[in-house]
């Protein structure tokens, strides 16, 4: 049964976000592990909020905060996803998972090892598949998006966003100076071509054109000068702001193959 297949997801931000909704649904039993201080800007599809909120929802799926490795099966159980502040995914030792999904998205192998599980799968570039893991997904938008590797490496980084309705690395909003962002404008308002935003260290942060706040950094998280803190979306559609992006489930999709095609293999083996 998929509801003893426990899985633990590395990251909370709105790709791993992606990923655990695709496999919560599944009926896998899922726990993320973050950072104290997590950045992520699409907040509104971010199980990272949780770490400050306690509690938050996206789209259909709660995630809970929780202190303990002890506290996940009682989340599990009340039909939530638990989450925990756990930078070293020590969590993986101590449950003992079936699956580990590295979905911190550092663009590099920060310490995931293909023996951490029976079954490990990555995201991205960072990683090579039979290496690091036994499976890397791709994460770069087009053709490959979402394709699970079985052998070799996800694409490289190129750093540059992909297109929406004409508009790239514009699209970013960085921060003008160090500090801690005072918010003018929030998700989903409109906003026209260089209105203010909000405020970071006295410097203003203008809209780049006419669209709607898809994501912004929370209030809490101190930034440093040319950090992403947001995005502007062209297409301006509210629902867009509060709904998990078809490149997050493309590449759930992706983990959710491996993990099935991995798990047959596994129980094989074992039977």
């Amino acid at each position: 049964m998929l509801d003893d297949v426990l899985i633990v997801i590395k990251g909370a931000g709105d790709l791993a976000t992606g990923v655990g909704m695709r496999l919560f649904h599944s009926g896998f039993p899922i726990v993320m592990t973050e950072i104290a201080e997590p950045t992520p800007v699409r907040r509104t599809v971010s199980f990272a909020e949780a770490i400050f909120e306690g509690e938050v929802t996206v789209e259909d799926v709660a995630a809970k905060r929780i202190e303990g490795s002890s506290e996940a099966r009682a989340t599990l159980a009340a039909g939530k996803i638990p989450i925990l502040v756990d930078p070293a995914a020590k969590v993986v030792q101590e449950l003992k998972p079936t699956v580990v999904v590295d979905a911190i998205m550092a663009k590099r192998n920060v310490g995931t090892k293909i023996t951490d599980a029976p079954i490990v799968i990555a995201l991205g570039p960072g990683f090579t598949a039979g290496v690091d893991a036994h499976a890397v997904v791709e994460t770069n938008r087009g053709h490959y998006l979402g394709r699970v590797i079985l052998k070799g490496e996800a694409e490289p980084n190129t750093g540059v966003p992909g297109l929406v309705a004409g508009h790239g690395v514009e699209r970013v909003l960085r921060a003008p100076a160090d500090g801690k962002l005072t918010s003018v404008k929030h998700i989903a308002d409109y906003v026209e071509e260089g209105e203010v935003i909000g405020w970071v260290g006295g410097e203003p942060l203008k809209a780049p054109f006419k669209g709607i706040i898809r994501g912004l950094i929370g209030e809490k998280v101190s930034v440093f000068k040319g950090m992403k803190i947001g995005d502007v979306d062209p297409r301006a559609i509210p629902d867009h702001c509060f709904t998990v992006s078809d490149k997050a489930l493309a590449i759930g999709g992706g983990v959710l193959e491996a993990v099935l095609m991995f798990l047959h293999k596994w129980q094989e083996g074992r039977s």
